[in-house]
C-alpha cells in the first residue's frame, strides 16, 4: 500500500436509521478568505459557539461562511463550471447558499452528497461502524421482513437471531403484535424497534425453517465485525477449491480485527496456502468504507499479478493538473506477506454494493479476470473532502468556528484511467460481465446452494453465466440515496444512515 492520503473513506449511505463515524480535515490553500466576513448574507451570529470577541464573531458569521463556502467551491468542487451563479446576499445560511450553488447538480442526482457541517459533528464516531443496536440487517417488501444479516459480536446473534427468519410480530410492551396491526395503527420505527439506546429490550416473534420461535433482545453497543463470518474454501472435485470471503465494510477491523475474528490478511493467507485460483468476493450488502482498507485488499489479491503498477488515481478538477499528475495520489500494488494470486473472481453485487466497493472491482479488473454476480452496483466514483472553517482563516480558532463543508471534490479511475461509473454502476460501462441472480436469504453466506454464490460456482465451471437464475428478495436500488463522504486525509467514516440497520 503506498499513496499519500491513506485515510481516505469511500462509503454509501441510505435512510432512517443510523450508525456512525469520526475524522479529521482536507489540505487547501490557507488563508483562503478575508478574515473580515465580506459580502454573504446574514447578521454577525453565524457559525461554532459564538465565543470570541468581536472581530473573532464576525470572523464566523454567516458573511464569513459564505465566503468561506464560496472559495472553496470555486477552487475545488469537482464540477466548478457547472454551478449557478447566484446573489450570494440573497442567503441567510451558508447551506442555503451552497444548495443554490449546486442545484443544477443536485437536480440532476449527480451530487446528494456535499454538506454544511460541523468539525465536532464529523468526528463523533470513529472508523469501527460501531453503533448501538441489535446487531442485524433486514429487508422489507410492502408486506414481509426478512433478516438478511445478523452480526456476530451482537446481541441478536447470541440469542439466536439468524439470516432468513422472518420476523412476523413485536412486543413494544404491551404483548405482540403482527407487522400488519403495527401499520394499521401508524407505529413509528422507533416504536417498534425502540430508540438507540444500550439497555432497550423488544420481544420478536420469527418463523424459521417452518417453526415460530419468540426471541428477546436488548440493545448494546456494537462493533460489527468486518468480515462476515470466516472465509470459506467450497470444495470441487479434481481442482483447487474456491475461496469465500464476505466483506460488510471497508472499516479498519477488516486489516485489525478484535480476537476471535478474521481480517482480510487472514483470508488472503488461507487462500494462498490453499492454491485458490478462484475466488467469491461476496458484497452483496457492502456500502463503502476507508480507501485504505480498500487498497490493502487489492494489495492482497493482486500485489504479486500487478506489483508497481497504479491501482487507482484520485482525479480533481482540471484547476489542479499538479494534484492529477501527481503519483502521490495515487495507489500503488504492493506484494505483501499475505498476497495470493487469484486468477478469476466473482464479486457478488447488489444495488447497495458501492464506493470502495467498486472502486476495488474497477481497480482489479485490469488485472483479474473479474465477473458481476447479482445486480449492477450503485455507481458512486465521487468522494467528499472536507474544509475547515478555523484553518483557512488567520488567527481563527476552532473553539470559536466549529464550522466544516464537506464538498464532492474527486473522482477515482483505475490504473488505466478508466471510470464512468457514477450514476449508472460498474455494469453500466459496458466494461463488465453481469451475471444476473437474486440474493437467496433462505441461506447461509457461502452456502454452494445459495442462489448468488451458485451462480458464481456456475460461472467458474463453465466461463459463461448460466441462463436461469433466481432467489427470494428483488433488489432495491431504486430506495438508495448517498449522503456523504470525506475526502483526502479524512481517518473516520462520516454518519452512515442506513434503513436496513437495527
Amino acid at each position: 500500500m503506498r499513496f499519500l492520503h491513506v485515510g481516505i473513506l469511500l462509503t454509501f449511505t441510505m435512510l432512517l436509521v443510523g450508525c456512525s463515524g469520526g475524522g479529521s480535515s482536507s489540505p487547501a490553500p490557507t488563508p483562503i478568505v478575508d478574515g473580515g466576513g465580506g459580502s454573504g448574507g446574514g447578521d454577525g451570529s453565524g457559525g461554532g459557539d459564538g465565543s470570541g470577541d468581536g472581530d473573532t464573531a464576525s470572523a464566523c458569521n454567516v458573511a464569513a461562511q459564505i465566503d468561506f463556502v464560496e472559495a472553496v467551491l470555486e477552487d475545488w468542487y469537482l464540477w466548478y463550471n457547472e454551478m449557478a451563479d447566484v446573489d450570494k446576499s440573497d442567503y441567510d445560511s451558508a447551506q442555503a447558499y451552497l444548495d443554490a450553488r449546486l442545484a443544477p447538480l443536485i437536480e440532476a442526482q449527480r451530487d446528494l452528497f456535499s454538506r454544511m457541517t460541523t468539525i465536532t459533528e464529523d468526528e463523533t464516531s470513529i472508523s469501527s461502524g460501531a453503533y448501538i443496536g441489535f446487531g442485524f440487517r433486514s429487508f422489507t417488501d410492502s408486506t414481509r421482513l426478512f433478516i438478511t444479516d445478523v452480526f456476530e459480536s451482537g446481541p441478536a446473534y447470541a440469542a439466536g437471531v439468524r439470516r432468513g427468519m422472518e420476523l412476523l410480530a413485536v412486543d413494544t410492551g404491551g404483548g405482540f403484535e403482527t407487522l400488519d396491526q403495527l401499520s394499521a395503527r401508524g407505529a413509528t420505527n422507533e416504536e417498534i424497534f425502540g430508540a438507540n439506546e444500550i439497555g432497550v429490550t423488544r420481544k420478536f416473534q420469527f418463523r424459521y425453517q417452518g417453526e415460530d420461535l419468540n426471541i428477546e433482545v436488548a440493545k448494546e453497543e456494537l462493533s460489527p465485525p468486518a468480515l462476515a463470518g470466516e472465509p470459506l474454501l467450497i470444495e470441487r472435485e479434481g481442482l483447487t477449491p474456491v475461496g469465500y470471503l464476505n466483506l460488510r465494510q471497508f472499516i479498519d477491523a477488516a486489516l485489525d480485527p478484535a480476537e476471535g475474528y478474521f481480517s482480510l490478511a487472514d483470508a488472503s493467507q488461507l487462500f494462498d496456502g490453499e492454491g485458490v485460483t478462484d475466488l467469491i468476493v461476496d458484497l452483496r450488502y457492502n456500502g463503502g468504507g476507508l480507501l485504505s482498507v480498500a487498497d490493502t485488499m487489492m494489495d492482497l489479491l493482486a500485489g504479486v499479478t500487478a506489483e508497481g503498477e497504479p491501482s487507482f488515481k484520485i482525479q480533481v478538477n482540471d484547476q489542479h493538473p499538479d494534484y492529477n499528475e501527481d503519483q502521490g495520489n495515487w495507489g500503488i500494488f504492493d506484494r505483501l506477506p499475505e498476497t495470493a494470486s487469484p486468477i478469476r473472481i466473482a464479486f457478488i453485487t447488489s444495488g447497495n454494493t458501492a464506493s470502495a466497493s467498486e472502486l476495488v472491482i474497477n481497480g482489479l479488473a485490469p488485472h483479474v479476470e473479474t465477473v458481476l454476480i447479482g445486480a449492477d452496483t450503485y455507481g458512486k466514483q465521487v468522494g467528499q473532502g472536507r474544509w475547515d472553517m478555523h484553518e483557512q482563516i488567520e488567527d481563527l480558532e476552532r473553539a470559536d468556528c466549529d464550522i466544516a463543508l464537506r464538498l464532492t471534490a474527486f473522482e477515482l479511475v483505475n490504473g488505466e484511467n478508466q471510470g464512468g461509473y457514477h450514476q449508472v454502476g460498474l455494469d453500466g460501462t459496458g466494461r463488465f460481465t453481469l451475471c444476473a441472480a437474486e440474493d437467496d436469504i433462505t441461506r447461509a453466506f457461502g452456502d454452494p446452494r445459495e442462489t448468488l454464490v451458485a451462480t458464481a460456482l456456475d460461472w467458474f465451471g463453465s466461463g459463461a453465466c448460466p441462463s436461469v437464475a433466481s432467489g427470494l428478495a428483488p433488489q432495491t436500488m431504486a430506495q438508495l440515496r448517498s449522503k456523504s463522504t470525506p475526502w483526502l486525509p479524512a481517518e473516520f467514516i462520516p454518519e452512515r444512515v442506513d434503513g436496513n440497520l437495527r
